[in-house]
């Protein structure tokens, strides 16, 4: 699992127990707060109708047909009361009298009967002996949405409790406000985590960020490539960057000098050999002919030698390289007609021509030295492995911001198996004709040369098959 995934889940697991820690007792309080709101209510409309009956004579308290009367003209009136989303109809709540026994006298709704001794009830007992009376109970003890809350007030005169009424209202005309306040709870902790999970991905995102720029370099490394090394926040974050860098160097260093040894203990071995060869023959006696063809051969080995010592060093100075010294705007086109004019003679000694299709004037930003010396690489190639009477194509384009230089030579095509080894250092293959190698090191120059300005540069045989086409691209200035 990736660092960012770590990150996401751990924010999302603290997230949803946060929400069930928080959420639970929040939601188990809301219908205790609503029953609370509910009952404080009932205590007034119970004071004061039983401040009504106070102070009246025992018969108005035994005879209730004024109450009954007002009652049922409620009820029978038509209510349209909107209370938010609930449309409220009609009057859901009622209550009954109870005398000084505890015994029913009147019930506006259904909740006793008269005569019922209620006398057991909190509501009715506490109420008789001076006390706060009021209890819920469950018409069905199966359901519990069925709970009535029942709150009683005293009935007085001259300071003496004659009776108790008590108010009562079903709870469940109270469901739907709890109902909906429980889901836009639940709606709003599941936004709250969803926001907090979304912050969390772009924190993840934010931190991972470097890790993620230090994991791509490590990775274009590990493929050969030579990135820029990336600047990290935070001082840990530097320092690892900075050892990382300096560990690549170590380590390329460390094979560079190792591949550098052994390719070049290889191509030398060949010339001093020959060398070697030459001069013990010069101490005997040879006819002049001989000692001079001798005499050619060591001065060829030597200049060989010097040029593989020569390139050699032009290409650890500019693989060591990691940015341009001091580039100036070139133009394509002016060093392509150079490079070209530089070659006629060769062209004329192998009987190939040139076949130039620049697009206009096209500026690149750059140094002039080793672009000319990349180009003129490529073209060397294009007329060695050229047949004789052959053409060799340069074409320049552009391509959005971008200039394409495709060098392009009718021989027989690189061979698979050396397709994947073109830019190893010291690989050459027979000329035709000749059979002579090169140095190996020519398209190596020109692919750091042109990597180091930004740019890229592919090899490989045409499509045709006819030939073999480099194509190099530089970012326009």
């Amino acid at each position: 699992m990736s660092l960012t995934n770590r990150i996401l889940v751990s924010l999302a697991l603290m997230a949803l127990a946060g929400f069930a820690i928080l959420l639970n007792p929040i939601l188990d309080r809301v219908e205790r707060q609503y029953l609370e709101a509910t009952e404080e209510p009932m205590v007034d409309v119970a004071e004061i109708l039983a401040a009504l009956l106070s102070n009246q004579p025992e018969a108005e308290l035994l005879a209730p047909e004024a109450w009954q009367r007002g009652m049922d003209a409620v009820k029978a009136k038509p209510l349209h009361a909107r209370i938010y989303n609930l449309m409220k109809e009609k009057v859901l709540m009622d209550f009954y009298i109870a005398d000084a026994s505890g015994r029913i006298v009147y019930d506006s709704g259904e909740a006793a009967q008269v005569g019922d001794d209620f006398s057991i009830y909190y509501d009715v007992s506490k109420t008789l002996a001076g006390k706060y009376g009021a209890r819920s109970s469950r018409t069905n003890e199966e359901d519990a949405t069925s709970s009535v809350m029942y709150v009683g007030a005293p009935i007085m005169h001259d300071d003496e409790i004659l009776g108790v009424l008590s108010v009562y209202k079903p709870q469940r005309s109270m469901l739907l406000f709890i109902i909906e306040t429980k889901q836009r709870l639940i709606t709003l902790g599941l936004i709250t985590v969803g926001t907090v999970l979304l912050l969390g991905w772009l924190l993840s995102k934010w931190v991972t960020y470097p890790l993620r720029r230090l994991t791509g370099y490590a990775a274009a490394v590990s493929k050969g490539e030579r990135p820029t090394a990336p600047q990290m926040p935070g001082r840990h974050l530097r320092i690892l960057a900075e050892t990382t860098e300096a560990m690549r160097e170590a380590l390329e260093n460390r094979k560079y000098v190792e591949s550098y040894v052994q390719s070049l203990t290889h191509e030398m071995k060949s010339p001093i050999a020959g060398i070697r060869g030459a001069s013990e023959l010069l101490h005997e006696e040879l006819p002049e002919a001989k000692r001079v063809q001798f005499l050619a051969n060591i001065k060829s080995e030597s200049v060989r030698l010097q040029n593989l010592v020569d390139q050699l060093l032009a290409l650890a100075s500019l693989e060591n390289r990691t940015e341009l010294g001091a580039p100036t705007q070139v133009s394509i086109a002016a060093l392509i007609r150079r490079v070209v004019n530089q070659h006629q003679s060769n062209l004329l000694d192998k009987g190939v021509s040139f076949s130039l299709d620049v697009a206009g004037e096209i500026i690149v930003k750059g140094e002039e030295f080793l672009l000319e010396t990349a180009l003129n690489n490529l073209v060397q190639n294009a007329i060695d492995f050229s047949p004789t009477g052959g053409t060799v194509q340069i074409i320049v384009d552009s391509e959005k911001d971008s200039v394409l230089v495709k060098v392009l030579d009718q021989g027989e095509g690189i061979p698979d198996f050396a397709i994947e080894r073109v830019f190893d250092r010291f690989y050459s293959l027979p000329r035709p004709g000749s059979e002579q190698k090169s140095s190996g090191l020519g398209l190596c120059f020109a692919r750091e040369a042109i990597e180091l300005h930004q740019g890229s540069l592919k090899i490989g045989n045409r499509n045709d098959g006819s030939g073999v086409e480099a194509t190099v691209m530089l970012p326009c200035s």
